[in-house]
């Protein structure tokens, strides 16, 4: 009797239409529902002084998330960082974790949060490659390659327009 009953019960359901949902596919090195675009470091006038790294990311997944660290690949370090005031005078800081949501959209751009990449390496040339990788709470990662620009270049500010 007990069989028959959850028998019927699969059925009721099936025949509702409800199916469960497809499960999001995971991709070595990316974070399930993270999308980045128009990413771009920028390298400074100086060099061996740090480069910058923009980019527009969208998060569309359940599961809460922070973005707590950055790394580029071809730097000697990278750090997250934002635009603060401290003793009255607005200024470049670390940027404390960055929280994301479902729907989250956040712009890393000059003049608000970005990356500062150390000792970029004197390989990293305009028309280039470098690799970023960001870590967030729990220790996921998610790697995107970013165009390399020189200084001056006027794609090194412009936001979403997809290079």
């Amino acid at each position: 009797m007990f069989a028959a009953a959850t028998m019927a019960s699969a059925l009721s359901l099936s025949a509702c239409g409800t199916e469960p949902e497809a499960p999001v596919e995971e991709v070595a090195g990316t974070i399930p529902g993270m999308s980045i675009e128009n990413a771009r470091m920028v390298l400074n006038a100086v060099e061996g002084n740090p480069a910058a790294v923009y980019f527009d990311l969208k998060y569309d997944a359940d599961r809460g998330l922070s973005i707590r660290r950055a790394d580029v690949a071809q730097a000697g370090s990278a750090t997250l960082h934002d635009y603060g005031e401290y003793d009255f005078k607005v200024q470049m800081m670390e940027a404390l974790p960055i929280p994301l949501t479902n729907g989250a959209e956040v712009a890393f751009k000059p003049g608000g949060l970005h990356v500062m990449a150390f000792d970029p390496s004197s390989e990293l040339k305009p028309g280039g490659k470098a690799e970023i990788t960001l870590t967030v709470s729990g220790g996921q990662t998610h790697k995107f390659e970013a165009e390399v620009l020189a200084a001056g270049d006027p794609r090194a500010t412009a936001a979403g327009d997809g290079g």
